[in-house]
């Protein structure tokens, strides 16, 4: 079998990368590529779902009040396990548990990197075969190396993330990374097992022509967000549009999709429900990061997400995301 070596492989390119860094250290290379080990494995069990015993309800209630599906405990586990059996993580925050992981030994004590992370969003759809996906941010550590990490190691603004990065189970499996350097994306290439380079440079186009929201909640909505969606359903050729309305119910597949294409994602705040769903520090300002590093605005309405100061692990907020234009065209409306 002929290698085409004008392919690099995940690893390959983090070292690549690493060689163009005075004084870089590799730490974070090394988490990055943890992270892709535990994504194959959580891509084996996701592609076979149907034939095991994994889906459906775990039988227990996560900290958000949701029921644990079976395959975000294995995502969680391995997660977990990957980067506390590594030696460049100090701790872990998971949506999935109740309070933050410090690591212990002495090697993981040494890091100075924290990672927090959704190990399976929108696995609700998993029983009917629609792309899920891992989202995850890493943060520099703000307690002192060779210490045990603390609360305000996860605490942190997005701002200060130093890198954000989602993977997507459907079609094929796809690795995105972000560090302020750019977007980088890397599909699994089954035939050898490795993560390669198919989209690199990512830039998240400033106009498209699709919205994301769900039109079930319409009337939930503050009457800003409604008059932005009405906007959108009645945009005509001489104003860029027609808009067309795709939501799938996963974020990561939203997101990824208008990424790539052009878009705007929202999940405004409402009436039951005003502080929103999505959490910040798991889903928001890991793709907030990703997408304003790609070109493009992420929001809650008000603030810019990664400004925003989280006082505890499982914040929620409301989010608008995506192509700058269309981005500032909704703040128009939110202004009044």
């Amino acid at each position: 079998m002929n290698v085409n070596r004008k392919v690099l492989t995940l690893d390959e390119f983090t070292i690549q990368q690493l060689r163009d860094i005075p004084n870089a250290t590799g730490e974070l290379s090394s988490l990055l590529r943890d992270i892709g080990l535990a994504a194959k494995r959580v891509n084996v069990e996701v592609n076979k779902a149907g034939l095991v015993d994994i889906l459906g309800d775990a039988g227990s209630v996560n900290v958000q009040g949701e029921d644990v599906k079976k395959l975000d405990v294995f995502a969680n586990d391995q997660f977990t396990g990957v980067l506390k059996h590594g030696i460049s993580c100090a701790g872990i925050a998971s949506e999935e548990l109740d309070d933050y992981i410090a690591f212990d030994d002495t090697e993981s004590k040494k890091s100075k990197y924290v990672c927090l992370f959704d190990p399976l969003d929108g696995s609700g759809n998993i029983d009917v075969n629609v792309s899920i996906g891992t989202i995850f941010g890493v943060y520099r550590r703000v307690s002192s190396r060779g210490s045990i990490a603390t609360k305000d190691d996860f605490l942190q603004k997005g701002t200060q993330q130093v890198a954000a990065g989602y993977i997507v189970y459907g079609s094929s499996t796809m690795l995105v990374y972000a560090t302020r350097r750019g977007v980088n994306g890397f599909t699994l290439d089954p035939s050898i097992g490795e993560f390669t380079l198919s989209h690199p440079g990512i830039k998240c186009p400033p106009k498209g022509k699709i919205y994301s929201v769900n039109h079930g909640n319409f009337f939930q909505y503050g009457e800003e967000v409604k008059k932005y969606i009405n906007i959108c359903q009645k945009k005509n050729k001489s104003d860029g549009g027609p808009y067309t309305q795709r939501y799938i119910g996963s974020m990561v597949a939203d997101v990824h999709r208008n990424l790539i294409k052009g878009g705007i994602f929202m999940y405004p705040g409402t009436i039951d429900k005003p502080k929103g769903k999505l959490r910040l520090l798991y889903e928001c300002n890991p793709f907030a990061f990703i997408v304003e590093v790609a070109g493009g605005k992420a929001t809650d309405g008000k603030r810019r997400i990664l400004d925003i100061q989280p006082t505890e692990l499982h914040q929620r907020t409301p989010l608008f995301i995506g192509s700058k234009d269309m981005m500032e065209e909704l703040e128009k409306e939110l202004e009044g």
